[in-house]
């Protein structure tokens, strides 16, 4: 793996503006391809971002032991999740916290507890949807395996075929010409199960057992397991002058290594910094966060509390911290779509490499309020980095994000920002070449304080 493509300082407004006619920093695009490639589930996503912050001088510390006061990085993982903070020196038990949160799942396609299955000569795998897909983009592609295996002692092995394994094949049209006139139609049940070989002995165990295999472990040592399939094709620069880029699960590992990036430039700067900069990159958001690894779980509030007590606060302490604290809820949103414009809303269009968007929504689907943006703002102004606003079209409805959920568990300040794709929910989704590195570069602003 790369090492950490910190955000240098930003251009200013001046260099933007200039960029058509000068070549724009693509390092840090150029290790967020590399991140996506080595991330095909949430456990790989947080054990790279793990790796990433040890070399930034981050340790890890188990929750289940008790914790010191002493200044330095720390981040704790659990299952997809993963929380990571950095404590100055001579930080107050009450000082805030900068929070930069995020998730590491994507909608994809889960092999299910009875993997093995199969009908006239195909041998298949038995898969159930995962938060909302577009089904139609896993079609007639060439799909790897990867995920987490549990063995008998409880210890988990990561695991990653990336190589192709599985596809989903689709009806040759000759069989159904009303695709052309009624558009394709799916069935999650029927028309989603990957092939991945021949056989009419269907042998329940054949999927572990080829993935011990794989994996060099013993057989029969694995007894539980959270896998899910990924396109193996790489991210990749598109375009005449290469200013877009195509790859899987940007929604949302592009603002998770961001966050890895701004708060290891952050951390290793040498700034004398006012607040504690975190990161809180959660598992289970395209399901509703609801879980121990959610962001509607304990996890992150645990995580802060114990700081504030481990460096001998109080109750009030840890009251009057959380009340100084914000939350940047950093997470992909909609670019204006070339081919359907009107589905959004008509005097807000954000474009690509036009710098991260702040996200609204009177109805709280997202947290943004004036105060809120106003934080951002400074943020960008200090980065040098454009920004953009986005507001749902009135007559559709508005998604929402790890923000309001948040905001109401914690009674933090949250702001919703991110980065304009399009595709989203695909298994190949496109953004554009520069916005990762500005957003970085905004993040790392926002955490300096």
């Amino acid at each position: 793996m790369s090492e950490p493509a910190h955000p240098s300082p930003a251009a200013t407004p001046a260099e933007n503006a200039s960029r058509a006619s000068a070549p724009f920093d693509r390092g840090h695009t150029d290790d967020l391809m590399s991140f996506l490639t080595a991330s095909p589930s949430p456990y790989h996503a947080v054990a790279n971002v793990a790796e990433r912050l040890e070399k930034a001088g981050f340790r890890q510390v188990a929750e289940t032991d008790a914790w010191d006061g002493a200044s330095g990085g720390r981040y704790v993982l659990r299952g997809g999740a993963v929380v990571a903070w950095y404590v100055p020196e001579g930080a107050a038990p009450h000082t805030p916290f900068r929070i930069i949160g995020a998730h590491t799942d994507s909608p994809n396609l889960r092999v299910k507890p009875l993997p093995d299955t199969g009908a006239h000569g195909w041998r298949q795998v038995a898969v159930e949807i995962y938060g909302g897909p577009l089904l139609n983009s896993w079609l007639d592609r060439d799909l790897g395996i990867a995920g987490r295996l549990t063995l008998r002692d409880g210890s988990t092995h990561l695991v990653n075929v990336n190589r192709p394994l599985l596809r989903v094949p689709q009806l040759a049209i000759h069989l159904d010409r009303s695709v052309s006139s009624e558009g394709l139609k799916l069935d999650k049940q029927r028309h989603l199960q990957p092939v991945w070989g021949l056989g009419n002995d269907v042998r329940d165990g054949d999927l572990i057992a080829f993935l011990e295999e794989e994996s060099g472990l013993p057989a029969g040592e694995v007894t539980g397991w959270d896998l899910m399939t990924h396109s193996v094709e790489p991210p990749a620069y598109l375009g005449r002058d290469e200013e877009l880029v195509a790859g899987p699960r940007m929604d949302n590992l592009l603002s998770v290594h961001a966050g890895t990036a701004a708060l290891a430039a952050v951390a290793t700067g040498g700034a004398a910094l006012p607040y504690i900069p975190v990161l809180a990159a959660f598992d289970h958001e395209e399901n509703g966060s609801q879980s121990d690894t959610g962001a509607d779980g304990p996890l992150l509030g645990s995580v802060l509390e114990r700081s504030v007590f481990a460096r001998g606060g109080s109750y009030e302490d840890r009251a009057r911290a959380f009340a100084g604290t914000v939350c940047l809820s950093s997470d992909t949103g909609h670019a204006v779509h070339p081919n359907y414009a009107e589905r959004h809303d008509p005097t807000h269009h954000p474009r690509v490499n036009a710098g991260p968007i702040l996200k609204v929504n009177v109805n709280n689907r997202y947290a943004t309020d004036g105060s809120g943006r106003a934080v951002f703002a400074a943020a960008c102004e200090k980065a040098g980095v454009p920004f953009q606003s986005f507001v749902s079209n009135n007559s559709m409805p508005c998604g929402t994000t790890i923000g309001p959920i948040t905001a109401a568990r914690h009674g933090i300040r949250t702001v919703d920002i991110g980065v304009a794709i399009l595709s989203m929910h695909s298994a190949r989704e496109l953004s554009g070449a520069d916005d990762p590195y500005l957003l970085a570069n905004a993040l790392a602003a926002f955490l300096e304080g």
